[in-house]
This record gives structure tokens, sequence and C-alpha cells, in this order.
């Protein structure tokens, strides 16, 4: 028994030892590719830190790319703006109007640049419309108007012979002429006013609103 029992812990200690031998061996091999694995890692960490990289929809990252824009295409609201930009004009701001009665047009310009022009009818034979340079004094929307024959009064409608806007550019102290509409469109265009310059109604609120007190009016043949 003894020796059998000698012989059986012998053996297990021999069985022990290589076993412990492949042990150490796999943990050296374990140990090794995780070495591995780390230093790969840091070398591509270092290579991220100097090379842009593309994320999964294919734009680049790179704080150079992302400050340019990377489509040709232009936002809408960037067009948008630009656009009303050019329609619209901000009141008086460098604006003037130059009524050429020949022409039968009055020119909007701003910073001396043509912007827009409308047809007008000026004043007839005996009323004629006062050349000169003159400038805004009145604006008045939905006005009424006193015939300045009768003195009746008529108020702000469809009658009106004002239409929906009155813009004054010229008095003698009693008698005013202006821009303004009409409940007559057919006449404008042609010499046809007490010395007003009749404009089609949408063309009268267009103005109204790119003209402010004391933009210049100037009235040429």
């Amino acid at each position: 028994m003894n020796v059998k029992l000698s012989n059986f812990f012998s053996f297990d200690w021999v069985n022990g030892s290589q076993n412990n031998s492949i042990f150490s061996r796999f943990y050296f091999v374990i140990f090794l590719n995780l070495g591995t694995v780390i230093i790969f890692n840091l070398i591509q960490q270092q290579a991220n830190g100097l090379t842009p990289l593309k994320n999964q929809s294919g734009v680049s990252t790179k704080s150079t790319d992302l400050s340019e824009p990377q489509s040709q295409i232009k936002p809408k609201s960037i067009i948008t703006k630009k656009a009303l930009n050019e329609l619209y004009i901000k009141p008086n701001e460098k604006i003037h109007l130059v009524i050429k009665l020949s022409d039968r047009r009055v020119y909007v310009y701003q910073d001396d640049k043509l912007k827009t022009s409308y047809p007008i009818a000026i004043g007839r034979e005996g009323w004629e419309t006062p050349t000169g340079t003159h400038k805004i004094i009145q604006k008045i929307p939905n006005p009424s108007w006193k015939h300045p024959f009768t003195g009746e009064i008529i108020p702000p409608g469809p009658e009106n012979p004002l239409g929906e806007r009155w813009i004054g550019f010229w008095t003698d102290g009693t008698n005013y002429i202006g821009f303004h509409g009409t409940p007559n469109e057919e006449t404008v265009g042609q010499a046809a006013s007490h010395g007003c310059v009749r404009m089609l109604n949408q063309d009268v609120l267009a103005l109204f609103e790119k003209v402010g007190i004391g933009t210049t009016v100037v009235v040429e043949p």
C-alpha cells in the first residue's frame, strides 16, 4: 500500500508539473496576444489622430472639411432671403422716385439703381403734373376725398377716386398732388387727372410700402 500510494503521489506530482508547464505556456500565449492587441490599438489611435476618418454617412469629420459646405446645394432659407431682399425695399432707405411724364411711368431707384417701375396716369392739359424736385409729405391709407369744386366728401371705399392709398408730394398750401389708386384703372397710361399721379391699385399698395416721408420725387417732362 505504501508503495502504491507513493507511486500514486509520485505519478500525480509528475503529471502536475506537466500540467503547470502547459498552463504556463497557455497564459504566456494569452498575454502575448493581449500585448499585441494593446500595441496595435495604440498605433491605430496615433494614426487616427493624423488622418481624418469618414463616418458611416461618408462625410469627412475633419474640422477643416466641416467648416466648409460639402454640398453644392444652397440652403433654401438663404435663397429665399436673397430673393426677398431683391423684391422688397425698406421704407426711405436711399430710395428716390423719378416720374417721366412722357413715359407715363414712375421709376423706383435704390442706391441709384433702378429697382422697378409702374405705369401711371398724369395731369391732363390745363392740369399738368408739376415738374421739379419734391418730397413726400403725406402717406394716408384708405383716404377720404374732397371734391375740389363741390366740396363733397367721398369716404373710403370702392367708389373713392383715390383708391386705397394716398402719397402726397406737392402742395400750394391749399391743393395737394400725389400718387393714388383709382377705381378707373383703364385711365392709367393716359393724361387724365387733375394733376395727380394715378396708379393701378396693386401698384400704389406696393409703392406705399417702399417709400417714406421725405423720399425724393423728381418729376421730369
